[in-house]
């Protein structure tokens, strides 16, 4: 089947990056600066407004930032939320018990009132998003030092953000795409009261486990179902029993015919950011160097908690959700290092580098600002090796993979900063 795929990623929270790929043409669109000429000669047949806009038709108003780390989508009128199953898996294990076994079983909420709340767990609307750029590198000059010049942005962003007025239940941040060139302002909306409607039992929602994770086909029921609550006026509000399902603007019909030869097909969501204009010695240095430390450590740690988990039910509950954290990211370098070298990444960067170079030097004034940057990235490439080696290690061995490590990290800092400037915040 021919298909056009466009795949867009926000991380908020870190809200980082929104990134859109076409497989033809195409590149990275923010959702408000979407091309909607290349998207309708695709195949498109919705307007760009349709997708993003402060409207209340749009698909940015039924795609919600789940948890602070994944994408889901409002599929009723009445607030129902769908996500994958790894993505709701900590709420699931978070009510499992031996009794009550919800990750082996499953869980259906056959009523409102049997569903169950989650402490902590938020929807997230993006609902505007602005290009500020000339606001915040206002007073920034190329001769500039790196720390005079953040100082400028940091406080642009401070003055700007203290300009910008929101609702109640509305936040304003400010974040850098594109390595610091351009800055977005996003408003969003957050909704604090979001409960478990219904999850498969494992042997459909993680069939396969992780060797079926990060691959296709997948055959896996990867779904979980959840439930925005929100007050009276609809409004985002803390867990309460008087909240009742939230009404959106907008939600997603199902398509249950399901596709056709030819369909134009978009992926709209948070999961990540690019890396799509790293150096060929960039991605070098991923594949040969950083991706193996960090499954080489994993590899250890999920070997330790797998050992763990098979001796008893209880213990198989409590690190789950861990398991398949780590589990996850796991696979996924796995496969960016095999699909780095099947397809000569490394190689087809540097032709492409090659040929980037050849039209420099055919321009004096190109070349005489950009003679030279591919050997200065790979220069700094060489000499960061060591360190970026040493920080993956430090930050795999000590915060990703070892709570008794981070712990002991985090009240060593507290001790630390006994005494100094600005202790009271910490």
């Amino acid at each position: 089947m021919k298909k056009l795929i466009v795949k867009g990623s926000i991380l908020m929270a870190l809200f980082a990056n929104f990134n859109v790929f076409a497989q033809q043409g195409g590149g990275m669109w923010i959702p408000t600066e979407l091309n909607e000429k290349e998207m309708k000669e695709m195949g498109l047949k919705i307007s760009a407004n349709d997708i993003f806009s402060t409207g209340d038709k749009s698909i940015n108003n039924a795609v919600a930032h789940f948890g602070g780390g994944c994408t889901s989508e409002v599929i009723s009128p009445n607030g129902l939320l769908l996500t994958n199953h790894h993505c709701g898996y900590g709420e699931i294990q978070a009510h499992s018990s031996l009794e009550n076994d919800y990750l082996t079983d499953g869980f259906w909420a056959k009523e409102l009132k049997d569903e169950l709340p989650n402490d902590g767990l938020t929807a997230t609307f993006i609902v505007d998003i602005k290009d500020v750029t000339s606001a915040i590198l206002k007073g920034i000059k190329d001769n500039m030092s790196e720390e005079d010049r953040n100082k400028i942005i940091k406080k642009n962003i401070e003055d700007l953000n203290g300009k910008t007025k929101t609702e109640s239940y509305q936040a304003a941040f400010i974040k850098p795409f594109y390595k610091g060139n351009k800055y977005y302002q996003f408003t969003t909306e957050t909704y604090k009261d979001v409960r478990l409607v219904g999850a498969p039992p494992s042997a459909i929602g993680k069939y396969g486990n992780d060797t079926d994770n990060w691959v296709w086909p997948r055959h896996t029921g990867d779904f979980s179902m959840f439930r925005i609550y929100a007050d009276k006026n609809n409004k985002p509000a803390d867990y309460s029993v008087d909240n009742v399902p939230f009404k959106p603007k907008h939600f997603l019909p199902i398509n249950i015919s399901g596709i056709q030869q030819d369909d134009f097909t978009f992926v709209y969501g948070f999961p990540g950011s690019t890396d799509e204009y790293l150096t060929a010695s960039s991605l070098e240095q991923i594949k040969d160097v950083i991706d193996p430390a960090r499954i080489n450590v994993r590899t250890i740690a999920l070997s330790h908690i797998d050992k763990k988990m098979r001796e008893d039910n209880a213990t198989r509950i409590a690190y789950a959700s861990k398991q398949a954290r780590i589990s996850n990211a796991h696979k996924k370098w796995i496969g960016e290092v095999l699909g780095l070298n099947r397809s000569k990444a490394v190689e087809k960067r540097q032709a492409y580098e090659q040929e980037f170079m050849n039209r420099i030097e055919k321009d004096s004034k190109l070349k005489k600002q950009y003679a030279t940057v591919i050997s200065d990235l790979n220069e700094l490439n060489k000499v960061n090796k060591d360190y970026n080696l040493a920080y993956t290690m430090y930050s795999e061995t000590f915060f990703s993979n070892s709570e008794t490590f981070r712990m002991a990290l985090t009240l060593n800092n507290i001790l630390n900063s006994v005494g100094q400037k600005n202790y009271a915040e910490v």
